[in-house]
């Protein structure tokens, strides 16, 4: 006699993307209740446009070779809007550091659910702040002069697909730093790298406006790559190898971050 259980047991793949989906629900409805830390962290890359465009716009301007304050805020825009993701990304690091901290983890061992769902759960939901999160500051932009009239339809689709990427690599480089954190203070820490790299890359001056022992530092760094091609993407400007570059690095954090944090999840608690 046949047995209907097995026949409608779920396979591994849709299992794991039922789970998955669970907690990815689990993790927006958290983010909608308790929405303080996204929008202090939102908060920063903000003041920093509104500060370098009305306190110093005209003097950056002209320290660029541009013309009046418009066309910083055409050069600053890009990096804020990568600069908007490493900060959203430390959200991340410190809800992954309190799901480890308060048992929650230790909960969902023991129950009958895809092991890696929590992470992926994190991990998209995430992404899905980050993007929001860089409209808010992109619209923020746009209010206070920022255009981008010669971007094609398939410039701004690689510049979305850009962003994407960019806010994946990020958030498992992020999650690692949340499972490694005894709390969310010190995952707060641990995490402030993707706050601290965007300030010394070419978001605020070109690379070759800085110091020369200053400039390896600046060039030789996830942010500056993936900051001029969205601003070329944008702004039409030359991208030259500065893509393969931003892809590279995004393709190599998001390894990186994701063996680094399934190896950490899936190790036995002491």
């Amino acid at each position: 006699m046949s047995t209907p259980q097995a026949a409608v047991r779920p396979s591994g793949f849709s299992l794991a993307v039922r789970d998955s989906s669970t907690m990815l629900r689990r993790n927006l409805l958290h983010a909608r209740r308790y929405p303080s830390l996204t929008l202090n962290l939102l908060l920063t890359p903000i003041m920093l446009l509104l500060l370098f465009v009305y306190v110093f716009g005209d003097t950056m301007s002209a320290g660029i070779g541009g013309g009046d304050r418009s066309d910083y805020i055409a050069y600053l825009v890009p990096g804020l809007l990568l600069m908007t993701i490493g900060s959203t990304t430390i959200g991340t690091a410190v809800s992954v550091s309190n799901d480890m901290t308060e048992g929650i983890i230790a909960r969902f061992r023991t129950m009958a659910i895809h092991r890696g769902s929590v992470l992926v759960g994190h991990v998209v939901g995430s992404v899905l702040q980050s993007v929001v999160s860089v409209v808010l500051v992109g619209a923020v932009g746009v209010a206070i002069g920022f255009r981008s009239t010669d971007a094609t339809a398939l410039e701004w689709l690689a510049a979305f697909g850009l962003l994407v990427l960019f806010a994946t690599a990020l958030t498992w480089i992020a999650v690692g730093m949340g499972l490694i954190s005894p709390n969310a203070e010190a995952a707060s820490n641990n995490a402030m790298p993707l706050i601290f790299l965007p300030l010394i890359s070419s978001t605020f001056v070109p690379v070759d406006a800085m110091p020369g022992w200053f400039q390896p530092i600046a060039e030789y760094q996830p942010f500056t790559p993936a900051i001029e091609t969205l601003r070329g993407l944008l702004l039409g400007t030359e991208i030259g190898n500065n893509g393969w570059l931003a892809v590279a690095w995004c393709l190599g954090l998001a390894a990186l971050g994701y063996r680094w944090s399934t190896a950490k999840f899936n190790a036995d608690p002491k």
